[in-house]
């Protein structure tokens, strides 16, 4: 099972930094926009129903769509550093969207060069990264380093270099929505493995009565044209 993606961004190795962002908009991402719906998104990144993944059945429903400017964009995908993206909803809103960056294209790039980048669409950071090295934390797989983050009351963005695989990553929440979902999919996940057993059953059972009508079906096709 696809397990929902839940960011936790520690304030050690990180300095503060005094900066404003009312003016700034965080709950975009180009042409998307935090707490809009499944079907808005899809037309905006020309995705299908069909590319739909249900994380989780029961209320609320959390989706996935996940998007790849080389099979959307045209000549922009040539040059666009963006790998992929991946959109999650809870009860039909955007809550989370993960995009995680190609490495040929984002080779090289200092924390200083991805910042500047970023303010200009976000403005000053309220946390970077005050280790400057991308190799020196190497040695744990899960020692992720977030690189800077922008924060407003409503949502987040952080900007991280993963450490396993070693990539660019960029992660925007709904703040609200994403403590929620993160909730409903460990509620989710604790009744799927506690409704596990009789969900066995049921499969079980249907398999042989599947099977059992299958027989008689070949029995009234094969009686008769049977000779010893």
């Amino acid at each position: 099972m696809t397990r929902l993606r839940t960011l936790v961004v520690s304030a050690s190795g990180l300095v503060l930094v005094a900066t404003s962002l009312h003016a700034q908009d965080l709950s975009r991402y180009r042409d998307f926009t935090l707490g809009t719906t499944l079907a808005a998104v899809a037309k905006t990144s020309g995705l299908a129903p069909a590319d739909v993944k249900v994380i989780h059945q029961r209320p609320p429903v959390i989706q996935e769509l996940r998007w790849r400017p080389e099979r959307y964009s045209g000549n922009i995908a040539q040059t666009d550093p963006v790998r992929e993206v991946a959109f999650s909803f809870y009860d039909d809103q955007l809550f989370l969207i993960v995009v995680d960056y190609d490495r040929q294209r984002t080779e090289g790039l200092t924390d200083a060069d991805l910042i500047e980048s970023m303010a200009a669409s976000y403005g000053p950071p309220v946390l970077t990264s005050t280790n400057r090295s991308t190799g020196a934390r190497r040695a744990d797989p899960n020692d992720d380093i977030v690189v800077a983050q922008w924060a407003s009351t409503a949502s987040s963005l952080t900007l991280l270099r993963m450490t396993y695989p070693a990539s660019l990553r960029l992660v925007v929440t709904l703040t609200a929505v994403e403590t929620l979902a993160r909730t409903a999919s460990a509620e989710a996940v604790r009744l799927d493995q506690q409704e596990a057993p009789q969900r066995e059953l049921d499969r079980q059972k249907q398999a042989a009565e599947n099977g059992r009508i299958a027989g008689e079906k070949a029995r009234v096709v094969n009686k008769p044209a049977f000779k010893p």
